[in-house]
């Protein structure tokens, strides 16, 4: 065991845990006034049932000795994680177990528990606004189980780490996914499809204004999603080395590179620079590094990067063009940022990273890319079919959608009785639901958020009539 690297890898977890968080304030900007507590809920609902589920025997499926030719760990094999405590597996004769690499086997559960907690929560973004929490975390255990445990098995079990045999994509097609681009990425957004398609599109889709309704918090999100992904990428290395920090860089310029890429394209099309553009294009850029961040030099980086921020901004308006409503662009920026920087391995790999792969672009020729191909694809076409199947028998026992009078009225108070923001006028009127408390003669106004992007202007006179009249804004 290396003290210095223990104490790198826990340090990644801590940072990859605030991730989520970060998540939840980066998607609660982006919906609407009356669904911010139930899309924080949602992520928070994930990090609190996967946390659970990867102690019993998520762990031990992903990292469990191999039971089904690189496709699953045995589920029981680490049940509980007791027998990584202590002394236990000394005395059992099970020494082994304690090390991953040089750190000890729990701070490497840590580490792989909170990607699994991330890519759960990634998910609901594409269902917004519509999905009913008590189904969501039903979906999330049931998909955890069946769906990201084995592909997590397939991406990052390596031979000589916990596994003797080892998941497919990582010994045997020896593709390249340093940090989850595959795992983490593209397996979300396939997902993410499939359950948009299950949910159907939001009421008033296309008609009415469904911008996010406080940027400032999906800047927050955003920058601590680019804080914590420098734990998700270097923290891969297991260890405080060269690679960690090549690494490091390659995370941090790729993600300045998005940015700018997807501004570009906005200051081009649109004719502005957007705020929530360049939220999108760091997350962007963030995602496409991810899977090459160790097989591609600085300059590499830039080119992954820049592309992804062109060709994420391009993507996320296809989902007018075809038709699926997937609500905060899980599709456009995880799937097609998932895909690219799985695929730019086999372009821009070069030999002088510490991958040690050339891509076509150095020379290598079509061998990498093809491996890269096969990986994204296999998990692309496992993830949606799977994930399809769920939402569906999910959607026809105990209903998975929101009733529609709850999903105009607001999610947040249909499914939490609850309201992230408090309305009441300071000098008399009401607050929402509450008695009036103005007193003797006259009138007073009071401002109250109702369905879609609808304020009502209630005038109460001293015989306790009310007449509203209504005015179209922004936001909801």
């Amino acid at each position: 065991m290396d003290t210095g690297d223990t104490a790198w890898v826990l340090a990644s977890a801590a940072l990859v845990l605030l991730m989520t968080p970060g998540l939840a304030l980066f998607y609660g900007g982006m919906v609407r006034a009356k669904s911010v507590l139930n899309m924080m809920m949602m992520s928070f609902g994930a990090l609190a049932l996967i946390s659970v589920l990867w102690v019993l025997y998520g762990y031990s499926e992903a990292f469990g000795d191999d039971v089904g030719g690189g496709l699953v760990g045995n589920p029981f094999e680490f049940f509980g994680l007791s027998r990584l405590m202590g002394t236990a597996g000394v005395d059992k004769g099970f020494a082994a177990t304690h090390l991953v690499s040089t750190v000890p086997a729990l701070a490497f559960v840590a580490f792989q528990a909170v990607f699994a907690i991330i890519t759960v929560a990634l998910i609901s973004g594409a269902i917004a606004d519509r999905a009913r929490f008590g189904p969501w975390m039903l979906f999330a255990g049931i998909w955890a189980t069946v769906v990201y445990f084995p592909v997590a098995h397939w991406v990052f079990a390596f031979d000589g780490a916990q596994s003797p045999v080892g998941g497919w994509i990582a010994n045997r097609l020896l593709a390249i996914d340093f940090a989850g681009g595959t795992a983490v990425h593209i397996n979300a957004g396939a997902a993410g499809l499939a359950l948009a398609l299950v949910l159907g599109k939001r009421k008033g889709w296309r008609r009415d204004p469904m911008r996010p309704h406080n940027l400032p918090l999906v800047m927050i999100g955003a920058g601590l999603l680019w804080f914590g992904w420098f734990g998700f990428n270097a923290g891969s290395a297991l260890s405080a080395n060269g690679q960690a920090a090549e690494v490091w860089v390659t995370t941090m310029v790729a993600t300045g590179a998005a940015a700018l890429g997807w501004l570009l394209l906005e200051r081009i099309r649109d004719g502005h620079a957007t705020s929530l553009g360049a939220a999108s294009g760091v997350v962007a850029g963030l995602v496409a590094i991810t899977p090459s961040c160790s097989a591609v030099s600085p300059l590499g980086a830039i080119a992954v990067g820049f592309l992804a921020g062109v060709l994420c901004a391009v993507a996320v308006g296809w989902k007018f063009r075809l038709g699926f409503d997937d609500s905060l662009d899980v599709v456009g920026v995880h799937l097609v940022g998932g895909l690219w920087g799985t695929l730019a391995v086999g372009l821009f790999a070069t030999a002088g990273a510490t991958a040690g792969v050339d891509g076509l672009f150095y020379g290598g020729g079509l061998g990498q890319l093809w491996r890269q191909a096969v990986g994204a694809l296999a998990v692309l076409l496992f993830s949606f079919v799977l994930t399809y199947v769920i939402g569906r028998a999910i959607e026809a026992t105990i209903g998975f959608r929101l009733s529609e009078e709850a999903e105009v009225e607001g999610i947040d108070g249909a499914e939490h009785a609850e309201s992230a923001y408090d309305f009441a006028t300071a000098g008399g009127g009401r607050a929402l639901g509450g008695p009036l408390t103005t007193g003797g003669t006259g009138t007073s106004t009071v401002t109250r958020p109702t369905a879609g992007a609808t304020t009502r202007a209630t005038t109460e006179t001293e015989t306790g009539t009310e007449t509203e009249s209504e005015t179209r804004g922004v936001h909801a």
